[in-house]
C-alpha cells in the first residue's frame, strides 16, 4: 500500500511537472519573451542590463513603438537589438542635422524620449535623406543620439518589419524601475 502511495505522488508530481513545462514553453513562443538590453543606444529610457517583457502576438510596428529588432544580416548589428520605431512603411523621414530635427511626412516630431549630448560626434546618416520607406520597412533609431547603431547605418538601415522580433511593452528589472512602457505619440 504505501509503495501505491509513492507511485501516485511520483506520477502526480511528473504529470505537473510536464504541463508546467509544457505551459512556459508556448507562453514564450507565442504571447511573451525576455529581452535583456545590451547598450547604452537606447539610454535615457533603458540602461544596459535593464531586462524587457517583449510580446509579437498579432504586432504590428506602430511609430513610437519601442521593438527588437534582430537582422541576421546586419554584420557587426546581427544579434537582437532595441530601438524605437520612428517611421512605418509609406511615411518619409528627413532629419536635419545641424539642427537635430526630425521630421515625419514633412511634420516635425517631438521627441520628449530622446537623448542628445550637442557637444559630442553623431552619427549621421550613411545614404541621403529623406527617404520614404517601402511598404513593408520601419525606420527605427535609438533614444541616444550619440551612440546608436540604428537605420542610420549602411548596415541596417531600413528595417523589413519581418526583422521585428517583437514589441517591448514593459520593464521588469531591476524590480525598482518597473515600468509599463506608453506610446509616446498614442491618441
Amino acid at each position: 500500500m504505501n509503495k501505491n502511495k509513492v507511485l501516485k505522488f511520483l506520477y502526480d508530481a511528473v504529470e505537473v511537472l510536464a504541463t508546467v513545462t509544457v505551459a512556459v514553453t508556448l507562453l514564450y513562443a507565442f504571447i511573451v519573451r525576455l529581452q535583456i538590453v545590451d547598450g547604452s543606444s537606447m539610454v535615457n529610457t533603458l540602461h544596459d542590463g535593464e531586462r524587457l517583457l517583449v510580446s509579437d502576438l498579432a504586432y504590428e510596428p506602430t511609430r513610437g513603438d519601442i521593438v527588437i529588432i534582430h537582422k541576421i544580416d546586419a554584420d557587426p548589428y546581427d544579434r537582437p537589438i532595441v530601438k524605437r520605431v520612428i517611421a512605418v512603411g509609406g511615411q518619409t523621414v528627413d532629419i536635419d542635422f545641424d539642427t537635430w530635427t526630425l521630421s515625419v511626412d514633412g511634420n516635425v516630431v517631438e521627441e520628449s524620449y530622446r537623448w542628445l549630448d550637442p557637444s559630442r560626434q553623431t552619427l549621421r546618416c550613411a545614404y541621403s535623406l529623406p527617404i520614404t520607406l517601402g511598404e513593408n520597412e520601419i525606420f527605427v533609431m535609438g533614444d541616444n543620439r550619440n551612440n546608436s547603431a540604428d537605420s542610420r547605418t549602411a548596415e541596417l538601415g531600413p528595417v523589413d518589419v519581418r526583422c521585428v522580433v517583437g514589441h517591448a511593452f514593459a520593464r521588469v528589472a531591476p524590480l525598482s524601475a518597473f515600468t509599463i512602457f506608453e506610446n509616446p505619440f498614442a491618441k
